[in-house]
């Protein structure tokens, strides 16, 4: 199994996310998308419209910017690409050049995406993951998946999508650990302003204490 350069294979697929020793967020009674942008009017996608769009499953591996990956996990979901052209192409702005789409999710956590990678073949709105729905710890209840960047571009608990026609400020850019705007793994683009390989050892050092923490949310969950 070849991965991207500085990555290790791990055992399972390890829960992370900005609650760390927190629960994961409550999933609304019905739960829906609220997307917006440079559209003729505001859009909400509920589930079920979701599930309405034509579906695909891929077997892909998840990318941690800290250096760890969880290998063949097969998800299943609807292509950002199809949602896209059949949701909002149509209801664009007439003349908008949409460049780059934002997502948040229902834990505040948010990413920035180019539509360019966006639009990639393997890149999912995700609902299931080996074949069962989302639990909380990775995602539920949709869940952006897109394989070729590391996985802080693949925000969990969707409610929120919004399009833009130039490339909105990153929260984080003045961060010491500053996340890359396009984050390719294969490219190694972990942080903004350093080289992917400079900063493996801070990142790795890391896991341990996040993983930790993050085991501590998921038993607070199971309560």
């Amino acid at each position: 199994m070849t991965l991207p350069p500085g990555q290790r294979a791990v055992e399972g697929f390890p829960r992370f996310g900005t609650h760390l020793h927190h629960p994961p967020p409550a999933i609304p009674a019905d739960p829906a998308i609220a997307i917006s942008g440079h559209l003729t009017e505001p859009l909400t996608l509920s589930l079920p419209d979701l599930a309405r769009l034509p579906r695909r499953e891929i077997r892909a591996d998840f990318h941690c910017v800290a250096g760890w990956s969880a290998t063949n996990l097969r998800w299943e979901g609807v292509p950002f690409a199809t949602f896209y052209r059949t949701r909002i192409e149509p209801a664009l702005e007439p003349g908008a050049a949409i460049s780059h789409v934002s997502f948040e999710g229902l834990d505040g956590f948010g990413s920035i995406v180019t539509l360019e990678d966006a639009l990639a073949d393997d890149v999912l709105l995700a609902d299931r993951l080996d074949g069962r729905p989302l639990d909380s710890d990775h995602g539920a209840p949709v869940r952006l998946v897109s394989p070729g960047q590391y996985g802080f571009i693949n925000t969990k608990h969707l409610c929120r999508i919004e399009f833009h026609t130039v490339a909105p400020p990153s929260p984080d850019r003045f961060s010491l650990i500053a996340s890359h705007a396009r984050a390719r793994v294969w490219a190694e683009e972990r942080h903004r302003y350093l080289p992917g390989r400079a900063v493996r050892p801070l990142y790795r050092s890391l896991i341990g204490p996040i993983r930790a923490l993050s085991a501590r949310g998921s038993r607070v969950r199971g309560r």
